[in-house]
């Protein structure tokens, strides 16, 4: 197992889809927005799919275990673009995934405009003067400040891969709700479908979820609300089968 580890990486288990993925606690590790982002978004039996900002690639190996499509992560920073590169190798899943290291705004002039039938994206959540800890690491302050991609850029690099009628799917934060309907619109993204997630009854939302069509028709769905955890502090049901199987 060593062989395929390096410094402080680990190699941890992805239980529902029985697969294995390499983090760090200090380069990166995915967080519970990644699975419930590769829940939420409708994927095809087949076609084409690319997830942009895949850091460690746990999209891409989430959404191996539910569709035969053909996915491509796109991954800025070179260390966590090794790290996707070898958990796909690890579960040998080459002939499905794929990873492309290069800047996600880039990415429709080289992966090819208007080619795929799904795009996520977990996209920074941040903006770059929110960035006030010091002590957060590079790989970290990368993934969730907008230092390098902003929300607007993110989406309309998602428009420009998809095919009409294809779907987009991001998460954020629910205080960046008019900032993403916003961009969506400006970019022929319809918003469709969208669902907030609680941490605990009786709290704020902490995250959305929403998906659109390029030139879809207007009609937005609101999906029931999702709770992460109950009052004892464990896992609600819903969240305990997408982490761990029925």
């Amino acid at each position: 197992m060593n062989e395929w580890l390096k410094d402080d990486e680990r190699l941890d288990y992805l239980l529902a889809e029985d697969l294995r993925i390499i983090q760090s606690p200090s380069v990166f590790s995915f967080s519970l927005d990644a699975v419930l982002l590769s829940r939420f978004v409708s994927v095809p039996k087949r076609g084409a799919i690319v997830d942009l900002c895949s850091g460690n690639g746990v999209i891409p190996l989430f959404l191996s275990a539910h569709t035969n499509a053909k996915i491509i992560g796109v991954e800025l920073q070179p260390r966590l673009y090794d790290m996707a590169c070898r958990s796909i190798a690890y579960n040998k899943l080459e002939a499905q995934i794929e990873m492309k290291l290069g800047d996600v705004k880039a990415a429709p002039s080289e992966l090819g405009i208007e080619k795929y039938d799904v795009v996520t994206c977990n996209p920074p959540y941040f903006l770059a003067h929110e960035l006030s800890d010091k002590n957060v690491s590079e790989h970290y302050a990368i993934a969730r400040h907008e230092l390098h991609l902003t929300l607007e850029e993110a989406v309309y690099s998602a428009s420009r891969l998809l095919k009409q009628g294809g779907k987009a799917a991001f998460v954020h934060r629910p205080e960046r709700l008019l900032d993403i309907v916003t961009a969506m619109r400006a970019n022929r993204l319809e918003p469709k479908r969208m669902q907030f997630i609680y941490p605990k009854y009786g709290k704020e939302a902490n995250t959305l979820l929403i998906e659109g069509i390029k030139d879809g028709k207007p009609g937005l769905k609101i999906l029931p609300p999702l709770f992460v955890y109950q009052e004892n502090n464990e896992y609600t049901e819903e969240i305990r089968v997408m982490l761990y199987g029925e």
